[in-house]
């Protein structure tokens, strides 16, 4: 398990997703499968009935095999399969969109049930295999850069469970205004205090300082012994002095302090070898980086074309699912129309 596989993390984005988390548990005699998803109206009626699709929440997940063994595996995914379609067609569920775990690489496991297809390389520190992870992990120009603004003056500050994110929200939003961020990631302030409420324990605030302010702040998950850089943000006109360099070695050395055995920090925002934010992270995991999948399904087909003809879209675009394309004006324009 992680945290993205528990019900209050779902809860945490049922206003964004505008949906509601549910969880499938299917039991059997080989196993159990857990699934947990944000259900999402459709936002267009077919004869007159309303219509699903279902969404990892943001970040990862996905269904996850809880017990059963590796011998009987492929039987149990097979009855998963026809268990959730039964479930999907009756709770009149018409696709799915999953983001596999790439750290626990869960996708592999369900090949049978999706259309599993490789999104991009995601990218960890290795706490546990190394004594020194710092000197294993981090490259030499990496560790050059952080003696040297370190000497200049920046520090950095671990707090967990804090008592308010008021402060890293304001760094936060100032980070995706400055990025051109999409309203997505806008996270309002009803989100961060659901964070502390449902995850206090687990939060761990990093933030650097220079001169007794705050320059920069990353929120990360402490669960089962990983650890995931959550959200980030830095102040512009401290860019000089490599604030995002002194967190993560922050977090690493508190990690390896307190037993954690893996910094996740995801990847790049594509899956080019050349992503430069996926350069970036790799400066800080020279040895460790996993793969990262989705799933697409369409759970019913004769619903799903209906509903991209009266969207507009081509059922077979890249999008998925088709009919809630950013680029489809008609999509926009009829939310409302009943079939």
């Amino acid at each position: 398990m992680d945290i993205f596989f528990e019900e209050n993390y779902g809860r945490l984005y049922e206003e964004i997703e505008d949906g509601e988390c549910e969880v499938f548990v299917f039991n059997h005699s080989l196993g159990t499968v857990r699934h947990l998803f944000i259900k999402r109206e459709v936002p267009v009626r077919i004869g007159g009935e309303t219509y699903f699709d279902i969404v990892t929440p943001y970040g990862y997940g996905g269904p996850v095999i809880m017990s059963g063994e590796d011998a009987d595996k492929t039987e149990l995914i097979q009855e998963f399969k026809i268990a959730f379609q039964k479930y999907c067609l009756e709770e009149k569920i018409i696709s799915e969109f999953v983001r596999f775990h790439p750290v626990l690489g869960n996708a592999k496991d369900f090949t049978a049930c999706y259309e599993v297809i490789f999104a991009r390389k995601t990218v960890g520190t290795n706490l546990r295999d190394y004594d020194d992870p710092i000197q294993s992990e981090f490259s030499k120009s990496t560790r050059k850069n952080i003696r040297h603004v370190m000497r200049n003056g920046v520090d950095y500050r671990v707090t967990v469970n804090p008592k308010s994110l008021e402060l890293f929200k304001e760094i936060y939003h100032i980070n995706m205004k400055r990025i051109g961020a999409d309203t997505y990631y806008y996270f309002d302030e009803d989100y961060f205090s659901k964070c502390l409420q449902y995850f206090g324990d687990q939060i761990v605030l990093v933030e650097a300082l220079y001169e007794g302010q705050v320059i920069g702040a990353e929120l990360h998950f402490f669960y089962n012994n990983i650890i995931h850089t959550h959200l980030s943000g830095t102040l512009s006109e401290f860019h000089h002095l490599s604030p995002v360099y002194v967190m993560t070695y922050g977090i690493a050395v508190w990690g390896k302090e307190h037993g954690a055995h893996l910094i996740h920090a995801g990847g790049g925002t594509s899956n080019r070898p050349d992503d430069s934010l996926y350069l970036f992270k790799k400066k800080f995991g020279q040895n460790t980086e996993f793969d990262f999948y989705i799933g697409r399904k369409v759970w019913n087909q004769e619903v799903y074309d209906k509903v991209c003809g009266v969207a507009g879209t081509i059922c077979e675009t890249e999008f998925f699912p088709a009919y809630r394309s950013r680029e489809t004006e008609a999509f926009n324009e009829i939310q409302n129309v009943q079939g």
